[in-house]
């Protein structure tokens, strides 16, 4: 096999993205996926399998509520089957969509298991078990991540599992204990109590998704309440015991006191660890920091000349878009290209759940112990039509400015299609605009957007509907 400019390992958001940026830049590329489809753990088993089942959910909910609006839905029954149909569909039809552009793109696509043998050298063992040998001038490793373990709880696939396991599920639980309150955690919760499961989350921090501001932090708490989810923060999960309809769960609290939950199914969800085994990487010199993660420079070059890495697999945050960016400035790199370094204080985070969080900046508290003096505008969604249109009221925006030029810190969204509204607001940071900037930007009329321009009104103190 000639020798390619580029052999990317991983064919997930960060592999395949960054295969077309390399084509599309005149580079010649090889993409190695051991998996048979295209599009890694975010097209396969995250993003974007998760998300059709949370639509699906979504239906059901806005079909039981429609009688508030006028209409009369009887006989409303989920067919789990069907829900899982649905998303093998949308997984099959996306895959093969990311299959055509490699095509379209020039980009080789070996299936297999590749190995890093050292600098431009990568074999491949294909699935027939034959084994090929890539030469290339740069290697760029897109392996992700899987989900992280958890000492003393073993996956058993049948009462105690990861996401992957739940993603293949054949019926509803009935009753479903989720550890960890991050957002794979409270995604799962959200879909399988409108679903009819039974939902208790434990996560050990004190917080439900414990890395976006507080004050949302805290009042999605009380949104999953209204909607029948139990959560125990500040507590630690302990024995965990398989029994013969489900799984019993020792959990200890942050004062010492102990007690049992029982559910059909545990649902393991504490985060995902750094994908390297196999990979021969630290065999060919490539230096791991203590966790596991591939350590990189500014330009993702790792320790050894000639091996680059992106995504999950480097300290980073683990997230689709971030891999994509990542995947984009290291092969513009590569080819010499003008390029620009990812800026990280501006990813976007989001939470698929109901209701929908998403956020982009600092915090208020981050904010204030960076030493910013902030002021915060605040808009509930109670007091927006369009919210009230849709029957979906509960939340607010919150921005975080700088005083005394209002420059935009971060912006923080829990309600109605937040992470649709959340890609305004990186905007906002991108460009360093200001309170000011906003309220003078005209928002259409009804719309969610119009929350956004409101908070931006209360950073002065002036909101004009509430």
């Amino acid at each position: 096999m000639a020798k390619q400019d580029l052999v990317i390992i991983g064919g997930g958001p960060g592999g395949y993205v960054g295969a077309i940026r390399a084509s599309r830049l005149g580079l010649s590329v090889t993409l190695v996926e051991r998996e048979r489809q295209l599009g890694g753990t975010c097209l396969l088993r995250g993003c974007i399998p998760t998300k059709a089942l949370l639509h699906s959910a979504d239906l059901l909910q806005e079909m039981r509520g429609a009688d508030a609006h006028g209409i009369r839905a009887e006989g409303i029954t989920v067919d789990f089957p069907g829900i899982m149909r649905n998303k093998k569909k949308v997984v099959d039809r996306s895959a093969a969509g990311v299959r055509y552009l490699m095509k379209k793109n020039g980009v080789e696509v070996v299936n297999g298991t590749a190995r890093i043998d050292g600098p431009g050298s990568v074999s491949v063992s294909l699935p027939d078990q034959e084994e090929v040998c890539l030469e290339a001038r740069e290697v760029l490793i897109a392996t992700g991540s899987v989900p992280r373990g958890v000492p003393g709880i073993e996956p058993d696939g049948r009462h105690i599992l990861t996401s992957n396991e739940m993603l293949e599920l054949k019926e509803i639980p009935p009753s479903l204990l989720v550890l960890g309150g991050g957002a794979v955690g409270v995604e799962f919760a959200s879909v399988f109590s409108r679903l009819g499961s039974v939902v208790t989350i434990v996560e050990l921090l004190p917080r439900l998704l414990p890395f976006e501001d507080e004050e949302i932090s805290d009042a999605f708490a009380k949104a999953l309440g209204k909607r029948g989810i139990r959560t125990y923060c500040g507590t630690r999960m302990g024995r965990v015991t398989a029994t013969e309809d489900g799984v019993v769960c020792a959990v200890e609290d942050g004062d010492g006191g102990t007690k049992n939950l029982s559910a059909s199914m545990l649902l393991s969800a504490v985060g995902r660890a750094p994908f390297t085994e196999g990979l021969g990487a630290v065999k060919a010199g490539v230096c791991l920091d203590d966790r596991g993660f591939v350590k990189v420079d500014d330009h993702y070059r790792t320790t050894v000349p000639g091996i680059r890495a992106i995504g999950d697999v480097i300290d980073t945050p683990a997230l689709a878009h971030v891999a994509s960016a990542e995947a984009i400035a290291a092969v513009e790199h590569i080819a010499g290209a003008e390029t620009h370094p990812v800026d990280y204080a501006t990813t976007p985070s989001c939470t698929y759940a109901d209701p929908e969080v998403a956020s982009v900046g600092l915090t208020e508290a981050a904010a204030r112990d960076a030493g910013h003096e902030v002021s915060v505008g605040r808009f509930p969604f109670s007091a927006s039509g369009k919210a009230r249109i849709l029957g979906a009221t509960d939340g607010f925006v919150k921005i975080v400015a700088g005083k005394p030029h209002g420059e935009v810190l971060g912006v923080h969204i829990m309600g109605p299609h937040a992470t649709e509204l959340i890609a305004e607001a990186g905007i906002l940071l991108r460009t360093e605009c200001t309170a000011e900037e906003i309220v003078r930007t005209m928002h259409p009329h009804p719309t969610l957007s119009e929350a956004i321009q409101e908070a931006a009104h209360g950073v002065d103190g002036n909101p004009l509907h509430i």
